[in-house]
């Protein structure tokens, strides 16, 4: 099968946008194609993926299933990815071919395997806790507290271990055999933040405002935009943002995960080559989603404005918090009653442990920002007592 990239190229506007996965955050990508004038064709495993609902056209296939992605060429101008588990180097052939990936192989490759990321990020200078490559067969390089990450193919919490003392150290190891793995210092960071944000391929890069993330169990419990930050740790963020996205020469939304320590130190945490759960906001919150902001970057459009439509906002996600069937219709609609809120629901049929169903933002007005942060998390707190997680 031969391909032409140029078509691609000189093509005066891009219409039809191949995305590899069809999870949520794919299907988070439909409504701002149709704004764009755009399709999405999606390659997923299943039929019932969130996804297969606003595409276009769909190819049934595993996200890493090179010859799927091939045929999803033929039916696109641009190929785009929901997540991070694809066969590099088998795509690097249809790269050779001729077909558009945005971002580039080439943005990815120092991305996907987290030693080689943290590598990548200390010689560009960026700070990073201190990290070691483990095999499971020498001695640990550090005490204890500590942090074990599968280095392939970890998400939302899964293949993140925090390893307080001997005990569960050796019943990760026994569950971890055989495995590449980063061993990282546990850092006991004042707050998580993140920091989304998008380059074009003429080198124009967009920010969000960062924002502060609370996690459960590894999994991204919420947001809160803007992050209470001093602007010198805003200036730094961003500082970051634009350094490794101009490295990497990247196209499209990237998120960049950051500690802050008591101390006002930021440290990087992790890199996420694609949209990210900490952006959600921004579908309802600002000028421009970030799911926009991808299809335009990768779409060889100009970048949106950023900058948030309201004082501030919040966005708790939806999590699953047992094994189950059901579409939780009555929460959603008590969730839809609070004042300045907009429910996300992700159509999926099943519930268990951990899953992202979807998510709810509620848009702050000036008083409620300036009443601070704890004002900011009560009002999570009702989201949360309302969907019953706890």
């Amino acid at each position: 099968m031969k391909f032409t990239q140029a078509t691609a190229i000189t093509s005066t506007k891009i219409q039809r946008v191949g995305v590899v996965g069809g999870g949520q955050l794919a299907w988070m990508m439909g409504a701002a194609a149709s704004r764009l004038g755009m399709e999405l064709v999606v390659q997923t495993p299943n039929l019932t993926d969130p996804a297969t609902a606003i595409a276009a056209d769909t190819i049934l296939a595993a996200i890493d299933d090179v010859n799927a992605t091939a045929e999803l060429a033929t039916r696109c101008d641009v190929i785009t990815f929901e997540n991070e588990f694809v066969d590099l180097d088998g795509l690097r052939t249809l790269e050779e071919q001729g077909v558009l990936f945005q971002p580039s192989l080439s943005s990815l490759d120092p991305l996907l395997d987290k030693y080689i990321q943290r590598c990548y990020l200390q010689d560009l200078g960026l700070p990073t806790p201190r990290f070691w490559e483990w095999d499971g067969s020498q001695d640990l390089p550090l005490d204890f507290p500590l942090v074990i990450k599968v280095r392939r193919h970890g998400y939302d919490g899964q293949g993140t271990f925090v390893v307080k003392d001997a005990a569960s150290f050796e019943s990760i190891c026994v569950k971890l055999q055989g495995v590449a793995l980063l061993v990282e210092e546990f850092v006991p960071f004042d707050r998580e933040l993140a920091a989304i944000a998008a380059r074009s391929a003429n080198g124009e890069i967009a920010i969000y405002p960062i924002v502060e993330t609370q996690q459960q169990n590894q999994v991204c419990r919420l947001v809160i935009a803007p992050a209470d930050i001093s602007l010198e740790v805003k200036a730094e963020a961003e500082a970051i943002a634009r350094t490794l996205l101009n490295s990497l020469q990247a196209v499209g939304v990237f998120g960049i995960e950051l500690f802050l320590t008591s101390d006002n130190q930021l440290l990087v945490n992790e890199i996420a080559p694609r949209t990210h759960n900490s952006g959600h906001f921004t579908i309802d919150a600002c000028k421009t989603s970030q799911f926009e902001q991808h299809l335009r970057a990768v779409c060889q459009l100009p970048l949106g404005n950023c900058d948030l439509n309201s004082a501030g906002a919040v966005m708790v996600n939806l999590l699953g918090y047992e094994s189950a069937e059901s579409d939780y219709l009555e929460k959603r609609k008590q969730l839809a009653q609070i004042p300045g809120s907009f429910v996300h629901w992700y159509g999926k049929k099943e519930s268990r442990p951990g899953r992202k169903l979807g998510h709810v933002t509620v848009l702050l007005d000036r008083e409620a920002v300036d009443q601070g942060r704890s004002q900011v998390l009560a009002i999570a707190q009702t989201i949360e007592s309302i969907w019953g997680a706890n």
